[in-house]
């Protein structure tokens, strides 16, 4: 975790993160939170080990790998600086669980009194309902109709409402994100940009204009998810006043996810 942020902050920015992505399928088990969506977003299908619990690590691991199964899915854990207990991920790495998406929490703890860029000529900015937004970012990424579908589901029934955006240019979808706010914390989420129109700075207007209506909202600290590897949003993050919060990655005993 970064030092130059306060632990309690990122606690609620961990928290604040883990409602954002609730799906519908998921359970408590022995203090663990057990997601099990047939998504494409892996922090709603893997198993957040958030509380120490009571039971065996062994016998623990054994029941959620029995959820998954019944679920017809590969186990995945999330492993980040809140992970309990915190001896898990070398538990998980000893057993043979390779490790994969190293991710980064990114914070500004202050928007302070947000300015919106300018907004250009023929460019704008419209609402997407769940459905259409889903559908937006799984055809601009690939995804399968089940995935789609999936992430529909998780944004139509979260438990922190969502607002979807998409920007476009003479009338041409060129870019999407999603704003969620909860109390004074916003999280920007799914920020895609359409190929025919990358290295134009509209991801970062976009997310400029999305930080302006959550601090409308009562936002004022604002956090996002974003690839360790990812080195063009990293940069537009930081350019929006983003630094590296705390990092976290999965382990999976399947080859196959990625």
């Amino acid at each position: 975790m970064n030092p130059d942020f306060d632990a309690a902050l990122l606690s609620r920015v961990e928290d604040a993160g883990l409602n954002a992505s609730a799906p519908r399928e998921q359970r408590w088990l022995d203090g663990w939170l057990v997601r099990t969506s047939p998504g494409k977003a892996k922090r709603a299908r893997c198993v957040n080990a958030v509380s120490e619990g009571r039971l065996p690590l062994a016998q623990r691991l054994a029941l959620c790998e029995e959820v998954f199964a019944a679920a017809g899915l590969p186990m995945i854990v999330r492993i980040s600086p809140f992970t309990r207990p915190g001896a898990l991920d070398g538990v998980l790495k000893a057993q043979g669980l390779r490790r994969f998406d190293d991710t980064r929490v990114m914070l500004r703890a202050d928007l302070g009194s947000w300015e919106p860029e300018a907004m250009p000529a023929k460019v704008a900015i419209r609402p997407l309902g769940a459905e259409a937004f889903a559908q937006r970012v799984g055809t601009w990424r690939g995804s399968k109709l089940g995935e789609v579908d999936a992430h529909a589901q998780r944004l139509l029934f979260a438990p922190v409402p969502y607002r979807a955006f998409e920007l476009q240019v003479d009338g041409v979808p060129a870019a999407c994100a999603q704003v969620a706010v909860e109390h004074d914390i916003v999280g920007l989420y799914d920020v895609f940009t359409n190929h025919d129109f990358r290295d134009r700075g509209l991801a970062r207007l976009l997310c400029s204009h999305l930080l302006g209506l959550a601090l409308a909202q009562g936002a004022r600290r604002a956090y996002l998810q974003v690839e360790a590897d990812n080195a063009p949003a990293r940069t537009i993050y930081r350019r929006l006043g983003f630094a590296d919060a705390y990092a976290y990655h999965y382990r999976t005993n399947d080859p196959n996810v990625a």
